[in-house]
C-alpha cells in the first residue's frame, strides 16, 4: 500500500468569514403573507391563476433602524404590507379563516335551534344523565324484590296472542279501529300476568333491562300495542313502595324504559308525517321547528289515536307517567300544548297518596318538561308547592306503618326524597333571580323548615345568593328540624357554596365563627372531617396566617385521638391541597406551626410522599421569584428528603423522573445571590440529602458550573486569592460528583462540560483531570444502551460526544511536562484499543474529525479561542517541532484510514466503502494543502475509489465538485490543478 504524506492547507479565518458573508437586503413582500387567489382562468387545457401580489412595492427603512433595514415581521410596517402577519394575527384573537370560523359557529348555533328551539339550557344546569350513576350507586338494598308483567317469568316466557284485525275491521271506520285496539289492550291488561318473587337487586335490574329489551324488539316488528303495554307495566312498578330504600333506583331504571318508548313514538310519528302525501310521489318534509300547521292529518290521526290509548289507562299512575313520556309529541297536535298538558299533569300528581312516589312522579314531569319546554316553568312552582303541602304526611298513620313494617328510620326514609327534590329545585332555580330564592326561603321557613329542604335549596340556586344570605342560612340551619339529614351535612353543603361564591367582607368572621361554634362539638371524626375539609378552603381565602394555624391545629386535635387520621388520608390529602391552591407564599405557610405537624400525621409512606409531591408541585408552579429564606429551605429539604428515600430498585422510572424534576426545580429556585460560598454549601448539603437521584446529581453539576461561570464574570476573568480557590472548590465537586452517576453517557458530557468550565477560569489542572477522566470513561461505554423499550445502539452518542471533544481539544493548552497534544495522543490510544462494532465506520468518522481538529492546529492563529487562556497557537508559535509531531499524527491517522479502507474492499462492502470515502474526502477538501502532490494524489486516488463499483452517491460527488470549483475561481492554484483530475463517471 502507497504511502502519503499529509499537509494543512494554510488558512485566513478573517477574509473566509468576510467572503462568505451574507448581504443584508430589504424584503419587497412579506414573508407570512398569504397567498391569495382572485381569479383562475381556464384556456384550452391549461388553467390560468392569477394571484393578489404581496405588495405593490419594497417598504420603506424603519425609522431609527440602525442597518437601514426594515424588519419583515415587524408590525410597524403593517401598512406596507396590508395587514398584520398571521401569526400576530393569531395573537390579536384575529384568524384569516375568521369567515369560516364564524360560519361554523352559526352552523352550531343553528343546530342547537333545531334540537330546542333556541331555548338551550345553560352550562350550570346540570342535566339528569349524570345524576343517573350516583342515584343508582347510593340507594341500593340486599333485601328481596319483586316484579308483575306479563312477559318475562322464572319458566319459559308465556305467548301473548295478539288479535289481527280482519279484513272488515281494515276497511271499518276509525271509530272501530280504535275500539278494536282498545279491546286489544284491554286483553293484555287482563291476560297473562305473572309476579315474580324474590329477586335481588342485580336481577331485579337484569329483568328491567330485558323489559326495556323487549320493548325496543316489539317496536320493532310493528307491535305497537304490545310496547305501550309494557310501558303501562313498568310504570305500575313506580306505585310499588315495598322495598323503599330501592325506591330512587327503581324510579330511575323505569323511567329510562318510559323514555326509549316516547322516542321510539315520536320518531315513528315524524316519520310518519314526513311520508309521501296521497297523490304525490315527492317525501313531505317539516322544518326543524315545525308547527302542527304542517303536520299532514294522517299523520295528525296517528297522534290522537296514541293518547286516546293513553287516556283508556284506568289506573293513575301509569296513565300520568306514559302521557308525560309522549309529552313532546303533542307538537304534532297543536303547537304550544305542552303548557296545558303539563299543568294538566301536574293537578293529576295530586291524586298519588304516598308522598315519596307523588314527588318522583312530580320530580318526572319537570323533568320531561325541562327538555321539552324549558322557558315554560308554571307548572314547577305548582309541583314544589304541592310537595310542601304534603310533607306532613310523612308523618301520617299510612307511612308510619309502612316503615314500621320495612323497619326503616325517618331520617333514611327522608334522605330518599332528595334526588326528586334537588331536581325539582334545580329546575325551579334555574335562570332564577334572588327573588324567587327569597319566596322559597319563606316557604320553607312557615311549612317545611326542614333540614332536607334546607339542603336541597342551597344545592339548587346560585352559590352567590346563598353566600349573599350566609347568615340567614346559618340562622336556619341552626333552628331547623335535623330529622332527615344530620347539620353538619347542612354546615357542610353552605361551605360548598361559599368557597366558590364571594361572601360578603362582613358577614366571613360571623358566619365562620357561627358554623365552627357547631362544627367543633362533632365528635365524630367522620362528621367532623367532612365539614372541615370544605371549610378550611374558606379559611385560607379569607383569613389570615393566625386563623389557618388555629384551624389546622384544631383538625390535628380531632383527628389525632385513636389515630383516627389513619381512616382519613384521602380529606385529609384534600385540606392540603386547599391551602396550597390559595396560600402561595410558602415563609408564610412555614412558619405555620401546626403546618408540618399537619403533614406529620400522614403516616403511611405511600400518602406522605404524595402529600410531600404536592407540596413541592405547589412550589415550583407559583414560588416565581429566587428564595433564600432558611425556614422554607429547611422545610423543602425536609420534604424533598422524604420523596428522595422512597426511591428504592422497585420504583418505576416515571416515579423517579416526576420525583427528580420536583427536586431540580426546587434546587434552581434557591439563591444566595453575591453569597457564592453559602450557595456552594447548599450544593453540598443538597447532594449528601439527594444522592440516589441522577437528575438531582445533574442539576446539582450544572448549578456548581453555572456558579464558577458566575464568579469568573463578576471577576472579569481575573480571578483573586480568594475566587480562585473557589472556582477551584467547585470543580472538585464537580469530580467528585460525577463518579456517582448512573448513566455513563451524563458521566461523559459532564466531564466535558465541568472541564471546559476549569479551563475557563483557568484551572488547568482541573480542566486536564477532568478530561483525563472522560478519556478513561470511554471503554466503559456499552454498545448498546436501552431506552423507550427497546435497545439501540450507543455508537451515536458516542460520536457526538467524541466530536465535541475534539473541537474543545483544539483550545485545551498543553501540558508543557507531558508532550505535544499529550490529550489527543491519549484519546486516539483508546479509540484504537475500543472494540468497535465490525459493521460500523465510526472509528474512522472520528478520525476524520481529527484530520480536521489538527489542520486547525496548525495554524498560526486559531479560529476560536477561550479569553484569558493561552493556547498552543500563543504557546508553540508555530514551532516547527510542534508542527512536525503534528504531522506525524495526522500521518498516522491518513494510514489507519486507508488499512480501513483497504479492510471493507470487498464488493459487498462497495456501498460502504463509496460512503466512507465521500465523507474522507470532504474534510480533505476543506483542510489539506493541494498544492502538495502527496495531498493531491491521495484525493485523486479516493475519488477513484468512490466511483469504482458505481455505488458513490453522484449528488454529494458533485456538490464537492461545486466546492473544489469555488476554490479555483477564487483563485487557488492547487485547486485548479486538482479540478481536472476530479471527474464524475457518467456511468
Amino acid at each position: 500500500m502507497a504511502t502519503y504524506e499529509w499537509f494543512p492547507r494554510p488558512r485566513n479565518y478573517a477574509f473566509e468569514t468576510k467572503a462568505f458573508e451574507a448581504v443584508a437586503v430589504p424584503a419587497t413582500s412579506h414573508p407570512l403573507k398569504a397567498i391569495t387567489v382572485t381569479e383562475v382562468k381556464k384556456s384550452g387545457d391549461k388553467k390560468e391563476i392569477n394571484r393578489a401580489p404581496a405588495t405593490s412595492s419594497a417598504p420603506k427603512a424603519v425609522l431609527g433602524d440602525p442597518l437601514g433595514m426594515s424588519d419583515p415581521l415587524s408590525g410597524g410596517i403593517s401598512v406596507e404590507f396590508d395587514g398584520l402577519d398571521p401569526l400576530s394575527r393569531i395573537m390579536k384573537g384575529d384568524s384569516l379563516t375568521s369567515g369560516k370560523a364564524s360560519r361554523a359557529d352559526s352552523i352550531k348555533i343553528s343546530k342547537l335551534d333545531e334540537v330546542d328551539g333556541g331555548n338551550s339550557l345553560s352550562e350550570t344546569f346540570e342535566p339528569w344523565s349524570l345524576k343517573k350513576a350516583g342515584i343508582l350507586a347510593r340507594y341500593t338494598t340486599s333485601e328481596k324484590l319483586s316484579i308483575t308483567t306479563s312477559f318475562l317469568s322464572p319458566s319459559d316466557q308465556e305467548k301473548v296472542v295478539i288479535k289481527t284485525q280482519t279484513q272488515s275491521q281494515t276497511t271499518g271506520t276509525v271509530s272501530d279501529k280504535v275500539r278494536n285496539r282498545l279491546e286489544q289492550l284491554d286483553d293484555f291488561e287482563e291476560g297473562s300476568v305473572k309476579e315474580m318473587l324474590n329477586l335481588s337487586q342485580q336481577e331485579y335490574v337484569k329483568r328491567i333491562e330485558e323489559l326495556n329489551q323487549a320493548l325496543i324488539t316489539a317496536w320493532d316488528s310493528d307491535h305497537r300495542v304490545k310496547a305501550l303495554k309494557i310501558a303501562i307495566q313498568c310504570s305500575k312498578l313506580l306505585a310499588d313502595v315495598s322495598v323503599i330504600p330501592f325506591y330512587p333506583s327503581k324510579f330511575v331504571l323505569i323511567t329510562d324504559i318510559l323514555d326509549t318508548f316516547g322516542r321510539l313514538v315520536y320518531e315513528r310519528l315524524l316519520d310518519k308525517a314526513q311520508s309521501s302525501l296521497p297523490g304525490s310521489a315527492r317525501p313531505h318534509r317539516l322544518s326543524a321547528n315545525f308547527t302542527s300547521d304542517e303536520v299532514p292529518e294522517a299523520a295528525k290521526e296517528t297522534c290522537r289515536n296514541w293518547f286516546f290509548k293513553i287516556a283508556s289507562i284506568r289506573e293513575l299512575i301509569p296513565r300520568l307517567y306514559v302521557e308525560a313520556a309522549l309529552l313532546k309529541s303533542y307538537n304534532f297536535l297543536n303547537t304550544g300544548e305542552y303548557s296545558d298538558a303539563l299543568l294538566r299533569l301536574s293537578l293529576m300528581s295530586r291524586g298519588i297518596g304516598d308522598p315519596l312516589v307523588a314527588v318522583y312522579s312530580r320530580c318526572y314531569l319537570c323533568r320531561v318538561g325541562i327538555l321539552v319546554a324549558p322557558k315554560f316553568k308554571e307548572h314547577i312552582p305548582r309541583c314544589f308547592e304541592d310537595f310542601i303541602t304534603t310533607f306532613p304526611q310523612v308523618q301520617g298513620e299510612t307511612v308510619q306503618n309502612t316503615l314500621a313494617l320495612q323497619k326503616l328510620e325517618m331520617p333514611r326514609y327522608l334522605t330518599l326524597f332528595s334526588p326528586a327534590l334537588d331536581w325539582i329545585l334545580q329546575c325551579l332555580a334555574h335562570s332564577a333571580s334572588e327573588t324567587l330564592l327569597n319566596e322559597t326561603m319563606d316557604q320553607c321557613k312557615q311549612h317545611c323548615n326542614n333540614a332536607l329542604m334546607i339542603n336541597s335549596i342551597m344545592s339548587a340556586f346560585q352559590p352567590q345568593f346563598i353566600a349573599n344570605r350566609a347568615l340567614v342560612f346559618t340562622e336556619m340551619i341552626r333552628d331547623c328540624e335535623g330529622t332527615g339529614l344530620p347539620k353538619h351535612l347542612l354546615y357542610r353543603t353552605l361551605g360548598l357554596c361559599l368557597v366558590v361564591a364571594e361572601t360578603p367582607e362582613d358577614q366571613r368572621l360571623s358566619v365562620l365563627n357561627e358554623v365552627w361554634k357547631a362544627v367543633v362539638k362533632l365528635k365524630n371524626p367522620s362528621d367532623y372531617i367532612g365539614c372541615a375539609e370544605v371549610w378550611i378552603e374558606f379559611v385560607v381565602k379569607h383569613c389570615g396566617k393566625r386563623e389557618i394555624n388555629i384551624f389546622l391545629g384544631d383538625i390535628i386535635k380531632h383527628m389525632t385521638p385513636d389515630r383516627a387520621y389513619e381512616d382519613f388520608y384521602p380529606q385529609l390529602q384534600s385540606v392540603v391541597s386547599k391551602v396550597l391552591a390559595h396560600q402561595h407564599d410558602f415563609s408564610l405557610l412555614f412558619s405555620l406551626d401546626k403546618f408540618l405537624t399537619f403533614i406529620d400525621m400522614f403516616q403511611r409512606e405511600s400518602i406522605k410522599v404524595e402529600i410531600c409531591k404536592c407540596i413541592l408541585e405547589s412550589f415550583n408552579k407559583h414560588q416565581v421569584t429566587a428564595i433564600n429564606d432558611p425556614v422554607v429551605i429547611n422545610a423543602m429539604m425536609f420534604l424533598g428528603k422524604i420523596m428522595h428515600d422512597s426511591v428504592d430498585a422497585l420504583t418505576l422510572d416515571d416515579e423517579k423522573r416526576v420525583i427528580g424534576q420536583l427536586l431540580c426545580g426546587f434546587i434552581r429556585l434557591v439563591q444566595f445571590g453575591r453569597d457564592f460560598e453559602q450557595q456552594l454549601s447548599f450544593y453540598v448539603e443538597s447532594r449528601a440529602y439527594f444522592s440516589n437521584l441522577d437528575a438531582v446529581l445533574i442539576t446539582l453539576i450544572h448549578s456548581v458550573n453555572n456558579l464558577a461561570v458566575e464568579t469568573r464574570r463578576v471577576v472579569k476573568g481575573n480571578h483573586s486569592s480568594k475566587t480562585a480557590p473557589f472556582v477551584r472548590a467547585c470543580a472538585a465537586y464537580c469530580f467528585i460528583t460525577i463518579p456517582s452517576l448512573q448513566a455513563i453517557f451524563s458521566q461523559l458530557q459532564l466531564y466535558l462540560l465541568s472541564g471546559q468550565v476549569a479551563i475557563l477560569n483557568q484551572c488547568y489542572s482541573q480542566g486536564d483531570a477532568f478530561f483525563k477522566a472522560a478519556i478513561s470513561l470511554i471503554p466503559e461505554v456499552p454498545k448498546t444502551m436501552d431506552g423507550d423499550s427497546k435497545s439501540r445502539s450507543s455508537e451515536p452518542y458516542l460520536l457526538e460526544f467524541l466530536y465535541s471533544f475534539v473541537a474543545t481539544l483544539l483550545v485545551t493548552p498543553d501540558n508543557p511536562e507531558a508532550g505535544v497534544m499529550y490529550l489527543l495522543r491519549g484519546l486516539l490510544n483508546v479509540l484504537h484499543d475500543y472494540t468497535w462494532d465490525p459493521n460500523s465506520d465510526a472509528r474512522i468518522l472520528v478520525y476524520s474529525r481529527v484530520l480536521a481538529m489538527l489542520s486547525a492546529a496548525s495554524q498560526e492563529e486559531y479560529l476560536y479561542h477561550i479569553d484569558k487562556v493561552d493556547s498552543n497557537d500563543s504557546m508553540y508559535g508555530n514551532d516547527p517541532k510542534f508542527l512536525a509531531e503534528v504531522k506525524s499524527m495526522a500521518d498516522t491517522l491518513i494510514a489507519e484510514i486507508l488499512t480501513h479502507l483497504k479492510t471493507i474492499s470487498a464488493p459487498e462492502f462497495s456501498k460502504r466503502q463509496s460512503s466512507l470515502i465521500t465523507e474522507i474526502v470532504s474534510v480533505l477538501l476543506t483542510t489539506c494543502d493541494f498544492s502538495q502532490q502527496s495531498v493531491a494524489t491521495l484525493t485523486v486516488n479516493l475519488w477513484g475509489l468512490a466511483q469504482k463499483n458505481g455505488q458513490a452517491d453522484v449528488k454529494t460527488l458533485k456538490k464537492l465538485l461545486d466546492v473544489a470549483k469555488a476554490k479555483a475561481s477564487a483563485g487557488s492554484t492547487a485547486f485548479q490543478g486538482l479540478l481536472p483530475k476530479l471527474v464524475i463517471n457518467s456511468s
